[in-house]
């Protein structure tokens, strides 16, 4: 087999234990915690009281403990505001340090899984392999949560550069927010609804009113697209314009967003008007020389 690239990943990990640690993530995050099980992953938003969104991660459990990972702002965010209310409960909410988190992003994952000794059923999506955990996003991304003193075989050959890995999950549709937008969004303006993220029959949790609000007075008006275009360099982008005729108009906020070096590509995920078309022109904001397209979803958001 020839070498398999791996890439150093810049999440983080929420790792939640003691008695009390269902109950709690239930009554705080969208999922349902009760589906969550050591073979499998699921979206989950962290919202504030007023449904707003501190974070968005991949849920899983590992040695009796529930984890959530996501970016570095969205995990310090969350675990400020876990430990704020945690004391109220028997709970120990804490980072998880000494890991590693690398991305694998192969048309071979089969082999890949082969070589770590890593078993997926058709419906399992995480799955442990000695003391570390293996997260599989689709047929082609795996997520490694791995201790230091694990060596990955000789094979695998591990860099620090992820843009090829986090392009991959802008193309799929997977939310994350940055550190300009951590308590701006509700978790169906990211599509969390769309990737089974959140539970409409769990009960309260904190931000339940506006997200049942949203969905079921229709009060939602944002959604999440990608878009993308050619440029030559890193984009420090925020916000999107649209074209009207001969006019630029402010069209939305980007939440997520990379450099491809490798061919010249910017991908982004931006909070937009939900009746924005597909056809619609786009450029950045602060860089108005890269014009911007709206790529496919892949999801539909329709009856959600």
């Amino acid at each position: 087999m020839s070498l398999i690239s791996a890439v150093n990943l810049p999440y983080k990990v929420i790792t939640v234990s003691g008695p009390e640690q269902l109950s709690y993530l239930h009554g705080q995050l969208t999922q349902d915690m009760n589906l969550i099980t050591e073979q499998n992953f699921m979206w989950a938003g962290h919202c504030s009281p007023k449904g707003k969104l501190w974070g968005v991660f991949r849920l899983f459990k590992y040695q009796q403990s529930f984890m959530l990972l996501g970016s570095e702002p969205e995990i310090d965010a969350s675990t400020r505001e876990l430990k704020k209310y945690g004391v109220f409960a028997k709970v120990n909410i804490e980072p998880l340090n000494n890991a590693k988190i690398v991305g694998i992003h192969s048309s071979q994952l089969n082999n890949v899984c082969d070589l770590l000794g890593l078993n997926f059923s058709q419906q399992q999506s995480a799955c442990d392999f000695g003391d570390n955990k293996a997260i599989k996003l689709d047929d082609t991304r795996l997520i490694l949560i791995i201790s230091d003193s694990y060596e990955l075989p000789a094979d695998i050959e591990v860099s620090n550069d992820p843009s090829v890995f986090i392009e991959a999950g802008i193309l799929a549709g997977e939310p994350q927010i940055n550190a300009q937008n951590i308590e701006e969004f509700v978790p169906q303006m990211i599509n969390l609804q769309a990737l089974n993220g959140i539970s409409f029959k769990k009960g309260c949790y904190t931000g339940q009113e506006t997200v049942a609000r949203m969905r079921y007075l229709g009060k939602n008006k944002r959604a999440m697209y990608i878009v993308q275009g050619e440029s030559t360099s890193p984009l420090e982008e925020s916000e999107l314009e649209l074209q009207l005729g001969d006019n630029w108009r402010r069209a939305g906020k980007v939440v997520h967003q990379v450099f491809n070096p490798a061919n010249n590509t910017y991908s982004a995920l931006a909070v937009l008007p939900n009746d924005t078309e597909q056809s619609a022109l786009l450029r950045a904001k602060n860089s108005p020389e890269v014009a911007l397209k709206i790529l496919p979803l892949p999801y539909s958001l329709d009856d959600q």
